[in-house]
């Protein structure tokens, strides 16, 4: 089983503001969202198919607890309310969908993969004006299982 626990920092981001905006992000919201993100700080701990996801950023902090295969509740970037499905695709690769809970929206997946010391995660927007953003992170603290 692949191990994706460790601390993360982003070193590269392609195409955040499009995806945002592609998710119907209103501007302000997608400035502040874009500021942010561009550095943020994700632990991520593993036991199995059990995960806590920790995303810090400079204007907030999210925490998810989830078991692959398993639906869970969260929110979206902008606070809307939302349902997410973890499953494995492959041995490093891991695939999200994400339902909004209330009212019309964009359908959003993602994919985190393991590709050596990085960790790719790559966000696709099922809409009118598409949107795929592609963020890569390295390895800052050894990989250890909780």
């Amino acid at each position: 089983m692949p191990n994706f626990a460790g601390t993360w920092k982003m070193k590269k981001s392609e195409n955040f503001d499009e995806l945002l905006k592609a998710l119907g992000v209103n501007t302000m919201l997608r400035k502040v969202a874009v500021a942010a993100a561009s550095n943020p700080h994700v632990e991520i701990r593993q036991d199995g198919d059990k995960f806590y996801i920790k995303t810090s950023t400079t204007v907030r902090t999210t925490e998810i607890n989830f078991h692959i295969g398993e639906e869970y509740d969260e929110e979206t970037v902008d606070g809307r309310k939302c349902k997410s499905l973890a499953t494995w695709i492959s041995e490093n690769k891991k695939h999200w969908k994400q339902t909004l809970v209330d009212g019309d929206g964009p359908q959003n997946f993602w994919t985190r993969e393991l590709n050596g010391d990085e960790l790719i995660l790559m966000n696709h927007v099922h809409s009118a004006e598409g949107g795929v953003s592609i963020r890569t992170f390295m390895i800052t603290v050894n990989r250890k299982s909780i």
